[in-house]
């Protein structure tokens, strides 16, 4: 395993460099104190993680962590910063981790152990396997199942299901979620209750057609599993020709989320048809 930390605070950044060598996977460890520099490197390396200080100077994290996602789509993101308001932009990002400073070593080992899991997922259908299930994420998102459309009682259903699909894998919790279904409402009591019935209603709607195996929530952090979904997004992104040729510009449109992933997909069809 290979990570990079990049932390404009040289102190902050040893210390992040010296808890990840510790970490029990034996990683290798660059750590750097400018974007700037960080992308030279990725340029010529490839990396399995990247701990992103969030608020430095010149490029912020969050435009790093973009960066970083076109030189590498399967790097996963991890944020350590000490301002919790930016947590809401971090998961937009498809980060895999959030980390509050100072860090923990224990949360640290536990971010770093889900992100390098999740990084392992395969994005495409198995080999010779049709999928049951297949969903549209150029232009309007839809599901179908054998098929046939799969409809949602409630659209909020389909939308957590349009993000969970859009982190290809990637686990959120449950905060995180409802920060992206309701913004910048908050997580309280009402909220999670909320959240509860849309995660019921998203269910319902997989069980009626037996796609229920797609969903998976465990401990409080729910994601898709894209190893059983055939999908244009994940075509595209193991470079797919055809997925690629197909994508017109646009990208689930009706969620102003999907604008990052939208952004990354347009960048990243011009560089190959350079």
């Amino acid at each position: 395993m290979r990570i990079i930390c990049i932390d404009d605070e040289p102190l902050i950044l040893n210390m992040t460099v010296e808890l990840c060598e510790k970490l029990p996977q034996g990683p290798e460890v660059v750590g750097f104190t400018k974007p700037g520099d960080a992308l030279v490197w990725l340029n010529a390396h490839s990396a399995d993680v990247a701990l992103l200080d969030i608020n430095m100077p010149g490029m912020s994290g969050l435009e790093l962590a973009a960066r970083i996602r076109e030189l590498g789509p399967t790097t996963a993101i991890i944020f350590l910063t000490g301002y919790s308001e930016y947590a809401v932009d971090a998961f937009k990002l498809h980060a895999s981790g959030y980390l509050m400073k100072p860090v923990n070593k224990q949360r640290l080992a536990e971010e770093i152990a889900h992100a390098a899991k999740n990084r392992g997922v395969s994005q495409e259908a198995q080999p010779g396997v049709m999928a049951r299930v297949s969903a549209r994420t150029f232009g309007e998102f839809d599901i179908f199942v054998d098929g046939k459309p799969l409809s949602f009682p409630r659209s909020k259903s389909k939308e957590l299901l349009a993000y969970l699909i859009d982190r290809q894998g990637g686990g959120i919790t449950r905060a995180a979620a409802a920060a992206v279904l309701w913004e910048d409402e908050p997580y309280d009591r009402s909220m999670q209750k909320q959240l509860d019935v849309i995660i019921r209603s998203l269910r319902t709607a997989l069980e009626s057609v037996g796609a229920q195996d797609i969903f998976e929530l465990k401990n409080g952090v729910m994601r898709i599993l894209p190893e059983k979904i055939d999908c244009d997004l994940f075509r595209f992104l193991s470079g797919d020709s055809a997925a690629v040729n197909s994508y017109r510009g646009e990208y689930m449109n009706a969620y102003s989320w999907a604008s990052f992933t939208e952004a990354f997909l347009e960048r990243t069809k011009n560089r190959k048809n350079k």
